[in-house]
Formats: structure tokens, sequence, C-alpha cells
């Protein structure tokens, strides 16, 4: 009876073999395959480009004007953004998590310096996601002899968790970075900075915000976001930096939205802009989003130098929008900018050190 079942099986499949023609063997052999293998490897720019489809757009900023010249008194431009100008200015501290960005930190700490109190710097010897690292600010402190009677450098030890969400060892200095503002005597009123070291503001920025009263308790900073260097500007669009009236007990060190007002043209984001390509291949492994490592071959020393002039994106991936148009408009290298104009003071003084960050010069060294 089984010997009798078997058989019909076989001439059934017989014959539905017999009534499949050649294109569908093709179909079967060829395509199919072949889709499944283009799904692997492009899964993740067909999910990006449908992003309009299952993710709404967040709501929109409440963007404040943002007046400034230098021939301007501190008090009319106060009165131009409909506050009113202070006795004396408020006290400002500027705090940062600190991973291996030495040239940026610079260029950040030079910015403000005028402006600054007190800095707080947190550096952990484990990156977000638990790779061991050499305490790198430690070792260059030498460099920002500059700021040492305003700093407040503290460490932390990495838990060394494989395999953990790397944004949970991200929160868990940012909490490490609130005791150690308290540490630093930070008070009542005054301004707390909360930006990555890349997030820079301009300092005629903190200059309005620490003269101005009537200033909102919290506020963004819409920053310049630069990729690579001041040659690839990708957008007006960074927002994630801002500035908090702190208030004991409830200010809380974060780096997600936090209100809806948000100040215009208030500084620069120049994201993975290093000087060799060493570091750009330690971040692409190191940071929260390491995820989006998801080939060996990307991080080959020469293909991270192609895509940097080429001003492509690190991770073959699609822009991160939440419109079609949005989408395609930005698809592609990012355009060159060849403009110098408004930039860190302290990086246009020293162009012949900082070339790297400036236009037309995108070759890194190979250290």
């Amino acid at each position: 009876m089984l010997q009798e079942s078997s058989r019909l099986s076989m001439s059934r499949i017989r014959c539905i073999l017999r009534g499949i023609d050649l294109k569908t063997y093709i179909f079967l052999f060829i395509l199919v395959p072949t889709c499944i293998f283009g799904i692997y490897i492009h899964g993740q720019k067909i999910s990006y480009f449908l992003r309009p489809i299952w993710e709404s757009p967040p709501k929109p900023f409440h963007d404040i004007p943002h007046y400034f010249h230098e021939n301007v008194s501190m008090e009319a431009l106060c009165e131009l953004h409909g506050w009113r100008i202070r006795e004396f200015p408020r006290r400002v501290y500027d705090a940062v998590l600190f991973s291996n960005e030495v040239d940026i930190l610079t260029i950040r700490w030079k910015e403000l310096y005028p402006y600054i109190t007190h800095f707080v710097l947190l550096e952990s010897n484990s990156t977000f996601t638990g790779i061991p690292k050499p305490m790198v600010f430690a070792s260059h402190r030498d460099q920002f002899k500059f700021i040492e009677p305003r700093l407040t450098y503290g460490t932390i030890g990495g838990r060394f968790k494989k395999g953990e969400n790397p944004f949970v060892e991200e929160a868990l200095q940012r909490v490490a970075l609130d005791y150690l503002l308290k540490i630093a005597g930070i008070s009542d009123d005054d301004l707390l900075i909360m930006s990555d070291v890349d997030e820079i503001p301009s300092r005629h920025t903190i200059n309005l915000l620490r003269w101005c009263d009537d200033i909102p308790q919290v506020l963004h900073l819409r920053l310049k976001n630069y990729l690579y260097s001041f040659e690839f500007l990708v957008d007006n669009n960074s927002w994630r930096a801002s500035v908090h009236r702190y208030q004991t007990g409830k200010t809380r060190y974060a780096h997600y939205r936090q209100t809806d007002e948000i100040l215009a043209d208030a500084g620069w984001h120049c994201s993975f802009c290093f000087r060799h390509i060493s570091e750009f291949i330690f971040k692409m492994k190191a940071y929260s989003h390491n995820d989006r490592v998801r080939f060996s071959h990307y991080l080959n020393p020469k293909r991270v130098q192609r895509v940097i002039c080429k001003g492509a994106d690190l991770f073959d991936m699609l822009p991160e929008e939440y419109t079609f148009k949005d989408i395609i408009g930005k698809m592609g290298p990012i355009p060159r900018s060849f403009s110098a104009v408004h930039l860190p003071s302290y990086l246009l003084e020293n162009a012949d050190k900082y070339k790297f960050l400036l236009p037309g010069n995108c070759l890194r060294e190979n250290e």
C-alpha cells in the first residue's frame, strides 16, 4: 500500500515537471536566487527607501530666527530675538563624552573658549560597542593646557558586554556625565551645552544665550551638517545639540529631542571628520550604529579613502529621510562646497594644520 502511494506521488511530480516549460525553469533556478541575493545585499537600502511608508516624519521644530553681526550691540541682538539683556552673563558649562576626536575637540574648545566657564569631559576605556580603547584624551592632555584651569576630567570603566545594545552603554556614560557636572560645580540657571564633540556651537551663539534673559529653558541648536570635512555640506538639519538653563534635580544629560524650540544657524556638525583613515575605521566599528558595517570590505582602507573623496556613504546606505522627495533628492554623492566662509576661526587661523577639513583636501593620512 505504501509502495503504491509512493509510486503515485512520484508520478504526480513527474507530471508537474513535464508541465513546466523552459521559462519557468529559468525563473525558478536563476531569477529567484538572484532576487534573494539582491535582497541580502541591498535589503537595508530597500528598507530605507520605503521608510515614508512605515514611519511618519517627526513633529516639525519651531524655528527661532537667529540674528547676528559683530557690529551690532548685544542689547540690540537680544531685543531682535524678543529677549531682554541681563546685567551680567550666565555661567556656561560645556560637557562632552570623548572617544578619540582630538582634532575636532581642539577646534571646538578653541571656538568656545572665550565664553565657557567650565569644560567637562568624560572618557571611557570602552567604546559604546564594548571594544577596549586607550584613554586618548589622557595621553593628549598636554595639548589642552589652555583650558586646564577650567577643566573637570573624569573617567569611567567599560563593562565590555559584547552583543549588548550599544545605546545601553552610551546611556550609562551620559548618567556618569551628570555626576561629573555636579563635581564641576554647576548650579541653577547656569547654561549647559549638551552635544557630541563634533557638534560645535558657534561662539557668538553661546555669547548671545548667556547674555539674554527670557531664553527658553531648553533650546535645540540647528547646525550646518557636514560629512568628512567642511567640503561636503549635507544640509542644515542637524538638531541634537542643545543648550539648557540648568535645574537641579530636573536637568539630565541626553542626546535626543527634548523640546520643540530650535535656534537657526547656530554652528556646525562635522561628522566623521578625521585626519587618519584608521580613525574612520575605528569609529565605524565602535559607535552606536556599528550594525551598519554589514560587510567586512566596508572597512578596507582604500575603499574608505575612495568614499571620502567621492562624498559618498561609508555604509552604502540611502539617506535617512521621511519623504520620497527628500530621499531621492539626497541620493548619490554629496555635492562639493567651495565655501570656507563662516567656519570656526581657529580652523582658518591654522589652515595648514587642519587642511584636511577644508575644501579640496580629501586625501587622508594612512597611519
